[in-house]
């Protein structure tokens, strides 16, 4: 430990502030801009936004409001037993009684104190006790007392800095893959939804965006279906016909594979958050190329879908019973699967058909046979592959950097707060991931 470090402890680190919850019942404070943060939401070291927000005329009255910079910390749920989820606010938000809002110090960089947090999450979970029903907690004054090291402040920032540099590359590719996502979505929306190529050809325009061979494969009339006018020449059918919905795939029991729990499926974008390996006991197997849709509420609503990407090849791993597996037909590309189970249409289907007791309804397989779908021509399918193959394969790559960043700063997370290892001794980052551009 570096001699002139201070000792003191995470009470003199910062001021503490208890959250709240505005009254459920008055609408009117739930219909703002701003963000109010539960153990839901707390998903990412950086914080964007929330689930749930609240109107200003919350604040004082339930609704605590804190500035961007402020360290959110979970103090009471069933989460802690897995898991100490540690944010810092992007922006000004509330939060609930279940979290801990920490304040820095004059002589305390915020980001600093983060690190902190998040180097020193085993002792945190390690001091988690049980207050009833399953629901861990972690005592305030335990807290308040725990010992820390504190550097100087300028090192306190220059450590946050190298660290903050992988953060910075890591939400910079979660920004890019949300564009990507997007773009992709939006060309599903319009093709195979809206289907504006057509009706742009029947108003006697160009369809927008669209090179001239790639407009040529549209037709310029629609046809009647069972679903409706749809474009000539393609068909409507049942999901389940051009879709392979729960596929057969082969897993030994005892064989060990990746494994993919319901936390771990994404609500938003389609990139696993965390694929372990795990001894195959039963569950729901899958390949890449397939997509995940959690069947049962509240994942369901909340969007829990994922794309398998992340597998060798030939592989095949497994996960919780509650997904369902589709896997499109030829001449349909996989990603068209994964851009069908996020559109509207499909998952308001999935959503009007589930069935079962409140609090464990599901999506029963079979409700896919009775949701249909225009079908393209394989001209057009493949064309649609042409486009969108790639935008999958960009953020794929993206998020597998992400996932080597995350992994280097976690290596030196401990070594920096410790003093162990000091910034001008740091390795060379990536050079994407170098403070403004320089070595650390």
């Amino acid at each position: 430990m570096a001699s002139e470090w201070e000792e003191t402890t995470l009470g003199d680190c910062a001021d503490w502030l208890s959250g709240g919850t505005p009254f459920k019942g008055n609408d009117a404070y739930w219909s703002g801009p701003i963000p109010w943060v539960s153990a839901k939401d707390m998903k990412s070291f950086r914080l964007h936004d929330a689930e749930d927000h609240m109107s200003p005329l919350a604040v004082g009255k339930g609704g605590k409001v804190v500035p961007a910079g402020t360290i959110l910390l979970l103090v009471r749920g069933m989460t802690l037993h897995n898991d100490v989820p540690i944010c810092m606010v992007t922006r000004e938000m509330a939060f609930n009684q279940d979290i801990k809002a920490l304040h820095p110090a004059k002589n305390v960089d915020g980001a600093f104190l983060a690190y902190w947090l998040l180097a020193h999450k085993p002792d945190l979970l390690a001091s988690v006790d049980h207050a009833g029903h399953g629901t861990g907690r972690l005592v305030t004054g335990t807290l308040k007392g725990k010992a820390v090291q504190l550097p100087p402040l300028a090192e306190q920032k220059a450590i946050a800095e190298v660290l903050g540099a992988l953060d910075d590359k890591i939400e910079l590719n979660r920004r890019m893959n949300a564009t990507l996502e997007a773009m992709a979505r939006a060309l599903f929306q319009s093709w195979f939804v809206d289907i504006h190529p057509v009706r742009a050809k029947l108003d006697g325009r160009q369809p927008a965006g669209l090179d001239s061979a790639t407009a040529a494969l549209f037709p310029d009339h629609l046809e009647g279906s069972p679903l409706g006018h749809i474009p000539k020449g393609w068909s409507a059918k049942s999901l389940s016909e051009v879709v392979e919905v729960n596929p057969r795939r082969t897993l030994r029991t005892g064989t060990i594979a990746p494994y993919l729990d319901m936390k771990n499926l994404p609500t938003q974008g389609h990139s696993a958050d965390e694929v372990v390996d795990r001894e195959f006991s039963s569950g729901t197997k899958f390949q890449n190329g397939d997509t995940l849709l959690a069947r049962i509420t509240p994942c369901l609503e909340n969007g829990k879908t994922g794309y398998v990407d992340f597998l060798e090849e030939g592989q095949v791993g497994w996960g919780s019973t509650e997904y369902i597996v589709l896997a499109p037909k030829p001449p349909l590309p996989p990603q068209f699967g994964y851009l069908l189970a996020r559109s509207d249409p499909l998952r308001t289907h999935a959503i009007h058909n589930m069935t079962g007791t409140s609090g464990r309804q599901r999506v029963p397989s079979e409700c896919f046979k009775s949701f249909l779908i225009a079908v393209p021509p394989p001209a057009i399918a493949c064309r649609f592959d042409e486009l969108t193959a790639p935008l999958m394969t960009e953020i794929k790559a993206n998020a597998n950097q992400s996932r080597t960043l995350a992994t280097l700063r976690d290596t030196l997370l401990p070594k920096l707060l410790s003093g162990e290892l000091s910034v001008g001794s740091c390795p060379e980052l990536p050079d994407s991931a170098s403070p403004r551009g320089a070595k650390p």
